[in-house]
């Protein structure tokens, strides 16, 4: 089974990704380790939210997304190689999956990104050591590898992630529609 799209982690970065990926129609698969560090985190500023625990802003994340049809598989992907047209990932598990595109929105995590030869730098985060090199649009290096989120060297903060997740895969549903993808809902009439 292909996927358009597979995404490589759940945070905010990663499920914000897959929300816009799967409501856009796009197949799409988002493998987890289950380590995102907004797991530690206590959130008082995301827009549109008072207040909530990272674990249930992690939850919800990934309701979301997979009500709009994304398959969330809790598992660790430890290799991504060209396959075809796309990629193959590679689990921990045994599992392997087949995708046109890959996301990786890894968090603190780098080593699958080398272990594939995307090129990385220093991290301008405190406490981040290195991130994923990525152009505006974040397209690394490896062609159909893309990066969001705190491991393509944004801010920490979930509110700036889930919004890089969502920027990164409008990119990717634009250049698989071959023209700029844009998601307006609008209220209905009562």
């Amino acid at each position: 089974m292909s996927y358009d799209i597979a995404i490589v982690g759940a945070g905010p970065a990663g499920a914000s990704a897959a929300l816009f990926a799967a409501k856009a129609g796009k197949k799409t698969l988002v493998v987890d380790s289950d380590q995102s560090i907004t797991k530690r985190a206590w959130v008082e500023n995301h827009y549109g939210v008072l207040e909530i625990t990272g674990p249930d802003l992690v939850d919800i994340g990934k309701k979301q997304a997979a009500k709009f049809g994304a398959e969330l598989v809790q598992d660790k992907v430890t290799n991504v190689t060209k396959a075809g047209e796309g990629f193959q990932l590679q689990t921990e598990g045994g599992n392997s999956y087949e995708a046109k595109h890959v996301i990786l929105a890894t968090g603190l995590m780098v080593d699958l990104a080398e272990t594939i030869g995307v090129n990385t730098k220093p991290g301008t985060e405190p406490r981040i050591k290195t991130v994923l090199e990525t152009d505006a649009s974040g397209k690394t290096n490896v062609a159909g590898i893309w990066a969001a989120g705190t491991a393509a060297g944004v801010s920490v903060h979930t509110i700036i992630t889930a919004g890089d997740g969502a920027k990164v895969a409008i990119n990717v549903i634009s250049e698989l529609n071959g023209e700029r993808y844009v998601d307006h809902d609008v209220m209905k009439k009562a």
